[in-house]
């Protein structure tokens, strides 16, 4: 059933065309993931779907019978008062349920009111009410929820006014799962959350009965919780079925195809004006007709655009001037805290040449401070730190707070490097996309994306042997992810990264580093290595091997032997069309060579005509005549055969 209809959906501001004419359909419990590059429009098209943004045209038709909760990328809440009862609103419509029941539970004992049978139906009625929309179990469900968006006993009596962005972010998360609308559409979800919080998240939007449409760049999230993919870019909006993973394989065999029927279009057109241009040299009716007609539909032919399967990428690459010493770090019962509150005590690593390690952790567990411990931009309260020789930092912070906010991108990058001329500059700029004058803009009006580029690539002119860095993907769209993946892999310095970023921490890390209150706990592998050690398995993992393994086996043997049939079948097809296709060439290629030998004696014949010594003899003349007339008829059948083969 459908429930989300736009139709010709159009975006515009000014002159600058976001999308044009985007169609889509959402159906009852579809879980749609929205992707696309920076800019491309994903926050846009939910905030149109959600009423906050007007389209400049189209039609958007939502069932009435649906209601939509939005969690937006920022959230404020208004007025004052503690994250409890900010997510207790959530339930207000139980609250009044229960002031009602009060009442009625008052005017029942109350037997002289003279309505008692009506207000024992009346209260009856509404205590199953109560019961069926959770009124029994909510405040476990509130309590349990804000504990697995990291709120604690504690934190859930914070006053909202004291929440930092990613507190706010979490509770808007919260107080919207907990309302239970009927499509939660979600901008930027996993932002702000460690991994448990994920694992968690990914197993509560798995058994929510209702539609999801998600704005994501965690490409794990989107494998997980997705059946469906709206591909947005070039200003259109393309739909796949299936999860990210198998968006992509769609994706390429849909450009690819893309390509060749490009491709075949335009040897088409070329075969077409060839055939006009041969049928015209011939100046009989019967070709002139067929070269008209072969015009006319030329002319209305719709020509296909040519895919741009290349688009500009941002082009990074990471090399150390100087080579750092065997150990690069070693440390030893490392400990912080910030006055009464402990971070973290007895951590110790050691750090050599080469390595990449990634430190993950809970929320609050102090791993940027940890990170600038190691660089020597904080003393920790105790412990002892070893930097290694030549041992040269290049620092990535998460918040780029390094970053001069009143500067310009331009200005921002000879700052740092005065030894480039403004053209070598711009054309560095110009490899991370900011051409034209955006390298005029000032860096606090850039996006969080431009900014993590910036920072990207002052940090890839720092030629820095050991690069540290927070939460190096932030921000950034999936492609600019796996440029900064693939430029980190080809480094051949020293890695310490703090991520929560999955598909990374599956493809960079040498080992795994755990910050936990009491230290850091090693895995020596990448992140599916840390889930099987460390007991943090997914929900749906979970619940694929408490399946029944004859059920299972019985399963797979049916849809093996259905494959295996299928193929077959479509084995004998494939082999019965190639057949017929290598006999229907073999034919073209006879008749294109005859019309080529039919066409050469025409040409003879005609040179020969033309001979003064010929023209004087009528009866050679007649004679050729009588050929070329013949030679004519059998070349049109010829090229209506050939027109038919083709």
């Amino acid at each position: 059933m459908l429930i989300i209809t736009g139709k010709d959906i159009s975006k515009a501001y000014g002159t600058d065309i976001i999308f044009e004419d985007v169609c889509f359909g959402v159906e009852k419990g579809d879980r749609v993931g929205i992707v696309g590059a920076n800019g491309t429009g994903k926050s846009t098209l939910l905030g149109i779907i959600a009423g906050d943004i007007e389209a400049t045209s189209g039609n958007l038709y939502i069932r009435n019978d649906f209601n939509i909760g939005y969690l937006r990328q920022q959230n404020h809440f208004g007025g004052s008062g503690t994250v409890r009862s900010q997510a207790e609103k959530s339930f207000t419509h139980l609250f009044e349920m229960e002031k009602k029941l009060e009442k009625l539970q008052l005017a029942i004992i109350d037997h002289e009111s003279g309505t008692f049978e009506k207000d024992l139906e009346e209260y009856t009625l509404l205590i199953e009410e109560y019961e069926r929309k959770g009124g029994y179990t909510y405040k476990s469900e509130l309590g349990a929820m804000l504990t697995h968006m990291g709120f604690d006993e504690e934190a859930q009596n914070k006053e909202i006014s004291k929440l930092s962005g990613g507190e706010r972010t979490r509770l808007a998360l919260s107080c919207l799962l907990l309302s239970k609308p009927d499509v939660l559409m979600l901008d930027e979800p996993t932002n702000h959350l460690d991994l448990h919080m994920l694992e968690w998240l990914e197993a509560y939007l798995d058994n929510y009965k209702g539609t999801i449409m998600v704005v994501s760049h965690d490409r794990y999230f989107l494998d997980r919780i997705t059946n469906k993919i709206f591909d947005l870019g070039g200003g259109t909006l393309e739909a796949y079925t299936g999860n990210y993973s198998a968006f992509l394989v769609k994706r390429a065999e849909h450009l690819e195809a893309m390509r060749r029927e490009y491709e075949k279009q335009q040897a088409e057109i070329a075969r077409q004006e060839e055939m006009i241009r041969r049928f015209k040299q011939h100046g009989t009716e019967h070709l002139a007709k067929r070269a008209a007609s072969r015009e006319k539909r030329l002319a209305m032919m719709e020509i296909k655009e040519k895919p741009k399967l290349k688009q500009y990428k941002m082009k990074l690459s990471f090399e150390a001037d100087f080579k750092s010493g065997g150990e690069v770090l070693e440390a030893e019962d490392l400990t912080k805290s910030f006055g009464s509150r402990k971070l973290f005590d007895h951590a110790s690593l050691l750090i050599r040449n080469g390595e990449r390690v990634c430190i993950i952790g809970d929320n609050g567990i102090g791993k940027t401070t940890l990170l600038k411990i190691l660089m020597g931009l904080e003393r920790p309260d105790s412990g002892y730190l070893r930097i290694g020789y030549n041992v040269n930092f290049g620092y990535y912070d998460q918040g780029q707070l390094l970053l001069d906010e009143n500067e310009t991108v331009l200005g921002e990058m000879k700052n740092a490097y005065h030894l480039y001329t403004d053209t070598e500059m711009r054309s560095l700029l110009g490899r991370f996309l900011f051409t034209g004058d955006d390298v005029f803009k000032q860096v606090r009006d850039l996006s969080g994306g431009e900014k993590a580029k910036l920072s990207l690539l002052k940090l890839m002119l720092s030629g820095a042997n050991t690069l540290v860095l927070d939460e190096p993907t932030n921000h950034l769209d999936i492609e600019s992810k796996e440029i900064v993946e693939e430029a980190l892999m080809e480094f051949e310095g020293t890695l310490i990264i703090v991520s929560h970023d999955r598909y990374l921490l599956n493809t960079i890390p040498d080992r795994i580093l755990e910050l936990t209150e009491h230290g850091l706990v090693e895995y020596k592998g990448k992140f599916d290595y840390y889930l099987e050690k460390s007991g943090h398995s997914s929900g749906r993992q979970a619940s694929e091997e408490g399946s029944p393994a004859s059920v299972r086996d019985r399963d797979e043997l049916e849809l093996t032997r259905k494959l295996v049939k299928d193929s077959e079948a479509e084995r004998k097809a494939k082999k019965q069309n190639e057949a017929e296709e290598r006999r229907r060439q073999r034919r073209a290629e006879s008749v294109e060579n005859r019309i080529h030998e039919i066409e050469t004696e025409l040409a003879d014949i005609q040179d020969e005509m033309s001979l003064p010594e010929n023209a004087s003899d009528p009866g050679w003349m007649h004679e050729k005549a009588s050929r070329m007339a013949a030679l004519e008829e059998e070349v049109t059948g010829l090229y209506d055969e050939w027109m038919e083969l083709q």
